[in-house]
């Protein structure tokens, strides 16, 4: 299987260069070019070649999508169009039915590779991944990982209907508390920011040294962390989709895209803010509210910090602190990311009204 993948990355790594030196990147142009030397020079079956094919056209759909939305500008953007995306050896390849075949009774799997198809090769996964299996679709990608083998599936979920919300739980995302919402319950970012700390003293010991074990041990080190914060994103996300479906209310998030580009941090805060995984958590609470029937809605977060969640008076001075909340009008005095996430709350509604008046068909 390891040789099957660097056979195919490769290929992948020659349509890319000629997709990029003709310009032809849509799947029927490039794969008219390159299908039959994806089958002889790199001894591909016509399926793995079509695959190839299909991974390397996605491969510049999606640089052109993230040029497209601005996620990918300037130096950068003129770096990756300079030269053929490129694949590593070891990259993960797309497998159609006609490649891999499941066997849920036995659960083993039947693959096809460079050097012939492997039958009855057991899988593990846990018993709540092997119910999801059952309504698995599409393709799953082969991945290679610290010598280990993984399948990725896409698991086709129905939704259940989205239900009319019984009022809103507005929720502020931010560093100090990565999440605190309306009702008052703070979702403290403090142990993670332990542990990013102790990592990055860790790190910074490993670079000095400059030694092979200290990469692999660095690789290793990243890997941890990132599967550290997403486990903490994942519980902080079910907590804010539980509350909302035991009490039968919506889901009012902050519209955070480019907020990177739009705040200015002090040089010490950078590393904070462009570390955390803002679109990350929003994604969580996304789809498990989906998967809940909990509508889920993002309005414009100008102001939410500034403005009073009991007379609606909004000036900047406000804002006493990081922490701090006070009303120069009425006098109210709260945690101001309470009162940010009770603004979000308060306009959460009209967005959901909006939104119905434009799709009826989703309300």
């Amino acid at each position: 299987m390891a040789a099957t993948l660097r056979a195919c990355n490769r290929g992948a790594r020659a349509a890319s260069e000629i997709a990029f030196r003709t310009g032809k990147v849509r799947r029927n142009e490039l794969q008219s070019e390159v299908y039959y030397r994806l089958k002889g020079e790199f001894d591909l079956g016509a399926q793995a070649a079509v695959r190839t094919v299909k991974k390397v056209c996605d491969a510049y759909a999606t640089l052109a999508g993230l040029e497209k939305s601005g996620h990918l500008a300037g130096k950068a953007l003129d770096k990756a169009k300079s030269r053929p995306i490129a694949f590593r050896d070891d990259a993960a390849q797309p497998f159609d039915d006609r490649m891999l075949t499941w066997n849920l009774d036995r659960r083993t799997v039947s693959i096809w590779t460079a050097a012939g198809r492997l039958k009855g090769i057991p899988f593990v996964c846990s018993p709540e991944a092997m119910k999801l299996l059952a309504m698995r679709k599409g393709e799953s990608d082969l991945v290679l990982r610290d010598g280990e083998f993984y399948l990725v599936a896409t698991i086709d979920l129905p939704e259940p209907p989205v239900a009319e919300p019984a009022g809103w739980i507005g929720v502020d995302l931010g560093i100090v508390n990565i999440a605190t919402t309306s009702d008052g319950t703070v979702l403290s970012g403090r142990r993670l920011e332990r542990y990013r700390k102790r990592m990055r003293h860790n790190v910074a010991k490993l670079q000095a040294k400059h030694t092979k074990s200290a990469k692999r041990r660095l690789k290793a080190l990243r890997r941890r962390e990132g599967r550290f914060a997403t486990d903490t994103n994942h519980v902080i996300s079910k907590t804010i989709v539980t509350t909302a479906e035991r009490t039968s209310r919506g889901i009012a998030l902050e519209d955070l895209k480019g907020i990177r580009q739009r705040v200015t941090a002090k040089k010490d805060q950078r590393y904070r803010l462009h570390s955390w995984a803002f679109a990350r958590l929003g994604d969580f609470v996304e789809y498990k509210a989906r998967r809940a029937g909990v509508a889920v809605v993002h309005v414009d977060p100008r102001n939410t910090s500034r403005q009073c969640s009991q007379c609606w008076h909004t000036h900047r001075s406000n804002r006493v602190s990081q922490s701090w909340f006070a009303c120069r009008s009425c006098g109210s005095v709260m945690h101001a990311d309470l009162n940010g996430s009770r603004n979000i709350a308060h306009r959460a509604d009209a967005v959901w009204q909006r939104g119905k008046v434009n799709c009826p068909s989703t309300a």
